[in-house]
């Protein structure tokens, strides 16, 4: 899933673990480093179910040197050492390592325990200021979705009846429940959340979303070169004023904000909330069957699968990827290949219908949008619609 930033999110449930002697830590280590590496390159969160956390499941105090020191044979850092808690998978992974601190933007300890909080507050004095403020407690799950949609993660049936039976025994101290208003429906001048025929009919037929032109055209003057542009995150609030005055239909200037990213964090955003895919949902498994096709028929594959597309879809999708294959021309000044643009944008241009993409499902779908940034010329150069 993503948070409310839209940064990839890594979940971690305790209640998962088997009990140690069944484990193999070994393979435990290489998993987590294999998961991080997904996301480490760009700005990502993590969210930490303790609940289920038990000494029969705990990892070792011999464990854990195990990883402080494969992290060390890889990683040069000065070590953090912490009590032997699970816990310290993420605080050592993650933050005593640079590759993985650098782009760590939150950790949430979800239904953490007294103890956590104790150890924490004890080791606290030993970790920057800084880096303390990444860490977010949270006693609810309803806490978790003021910062993220918690309903696109798959988290465990234990961990929600445990968080039914906390707020059961808490009732008699919950403020009262508010009743929420219906939505309201959308304005005309609407940009975010809507579908991109809602926004055509809006705008006097025009194809492609004024915010997506906009902000294409203002990366396209001023952020080719930039380094990393795509990969860093903005101000929140910057980010929720600017949809604001899209969705006001009020016009928005990006000099005003002296940040590259606010516009790269707008566009990418857009992709994020349409209701439903710019690649579409029937396209889903055929796009994760990328891979089972020989590499030397898969820009074919790609180039038939796009065929496919509604041509209000085919239109904005070849505006966009035309942007992006040209972001990925000057890669040796923003280190911004192709794949690490699919790393991207891969996940906001397709999402399955229900729930949100496994892990399995990022490798096709980064390969599927890497091949349309890099082969552009050839996969959309046989369509045209009118209006183009």
């Amino acid at each position: 899933g993503d948070d409310s930033s839209g940064r990839k999110v890594i979940t971690f449930s305790c209640c998962r673990m088997p009990p140690s002697h069944q484990l193999d830590h070994t393979r435990l280590l290489e998993y987590l480093k294999y998961t991080l590496d997904q996301y480490v390159e760009n700005d990502y969160t993590v969210v930490y179910f303790h609940y289920g956390l038990k000494s029969l499941n705990k990892p070792s105090l011999k464990w854990l040197q195990t990883a402080y020191k494969e992290f060390d044979r890889k990683y040069v850092s000065k070590r953090l050492v912490l009590p032997s808690l699970a816990f310290d998978i993420f605080l050592t992974i993650s933050f005593s390592f640079p590759r993985y601190k650098k782009n760590l933007k939150a950790l949430y300890v979800v239904h953490p325990t007294n103890f956590i909080k104790i150890l924490w507050s004890i080791f606290k004095p030993l970790i920057s200021h800084k880096f303390g403020k990444k860490i977010t407690y949270l006693n609810y799950l309803s806490d978790l979705g003021e910062h993220l949609k918690y309903d696109q993660l798959n988290i465990p049936q234990e961990v929600i009846r445990h968080d039914e039976n906390l707020r059961r025994k808490q009732k008699g101290e919950l403020p009262p429940v508010v009743k929420i208003p219906p939505p309201r429906p959308p304005l005309p001048t609407q940009q975010f959340g809507v579908s991109l025929q809602y926004i055509k009919d809006k705008n006097k037929g025009q194809l492609i979303p004024p915010v997506m032109k906009e902000t294409v055209s203002y990366l396209k003057s001023k952020g080719l070169q930039v380094e990393g542009l795509f990969r860093r995150s903005a101000s929140i609030q910057t980010i929720k004023d600017v949809q604001k005055l899209y969705n006001q239909g009020k016009s928005v200037n990006f000099d005003d904000y002296h940040d590259i990213h606010v516009p790269a964090v707008i566009l990418k955003t857009f992709l994020r909330e349409l209701p439903q895919p710019l690649l579409t949902f029937d396209c889903y498994d055929h796009i994760l069957g990328i891979t089972s096709v020989e590499s030397c028929l898969r820009v074919t594959r790609c180039k038939q699968i796009i065929q496919g597309l509604p041509e209000h879809n085919y239109v904005v999708l070849k505006y966009l990827i035309c942007f992006l294959h040209m972001v990925s021309q000057e890669s040796i000044y923003n280190r911004m290949t192709a794949s690490s643009l699919a790393c991207v944008f891969g996940l906001n241009l397709i999402w399955p219908p229900k729930g949100t993409a496994s892990l399995s499902a990022l490798v096709p779908v980064n390969l599927f949008t890497e091949l349309l940034i890099d082969f552009y010329k050839n996969i959309f150069n046989s369509r045209t619609v009118p209006g183009e």
